[in-house]
């Protein structure tokens, strides 16, 4: 008996490991830091007891600048994969930001309405620092299962991510996302962006 399976609407997770990160994450730390001491009350979003900044001015030759310069074939690949259009004047990165979890902090589940796809770049990621976790967007597969369920790729309503410096992820921005509490010692941080198509 010959089988095939059809994977439909898969949910992707596009990982990219940036070349010479630690050189690009010291920088960004630093930016990070600086943005914090200016303003350490930040805003308040989905980060519990965390510091998320405000938005990012991209100004020519700053870390935020730089950084977006340094990933934008990323995002090139990942219209790619996904088979849109990419015009450069149009595909815009409309906000950039950093988040620094100490310890015991964590980002309770969220979306990023308003864009096509999201993001976190790790700057600094510790051991036992918060794996990130993605739920599965399919609602009514929480709602009737069988028992003793073996995870797979198909049953499995959420699926985590260790963080590691220098590695970016891109995600659909619809993906319900949420970051455990950071166990270790030392702070983890992040940048992230949205990524849109202006008309």
């Amino acid at each position: 008996m010959k089988v095939h399976t059809y994977k439909f609407f898969p949910q992707p997770i596009f990982s990219f490991e940036i070349d010479n990160y630690k050189t690009l994450n010291i920088e960004l730390e630093k930016f990070i830091l600086e943005e914090f001491k200016k303003d350490n009350e930040g805003l308040k979003r989905s980060n519990v007891n965390g510091w998320h900044s405000k938005p990012f001015k991209f100004e020519k030759g700053n870390a935020a600048h730089n950084f977006a310069l340094k990933i934008e074939n990323c995002i090139f690949d990942v219209f790619k994969q996904y088979g849109w259009p990419y015009i450069g004047e149009k595909v815009k990165i409309t906000e950039m930001w950093s988040i620094i979890n100490k310890k015991n902090s964590f980002n309770e589940s969220h979306i990023h309405p308003n864009s096509f796809l999201s993001s976190a770049y790790y700057v600094r990621a510790p051991k036992n620092c918060g794996n990130i976790i993605f739920n599965n967007p399919n609602q009514i597969s929480r709602n009737r299962f069988p028992k003793d369920i073996k995870k797979t790729e198909f049953s499995a309503n959420i699926q985590k991510i260790e963080p590691k410096e220098g590695t970016l992820l891109i995600f659909p921005s619809y993906l319900w996302h949420s970051v455990e509490p950071n166990t270790s010692e030392k702070d983890r941080i992040i940048v992230s962006f949205n990524v849109n198509i202006i008309d």
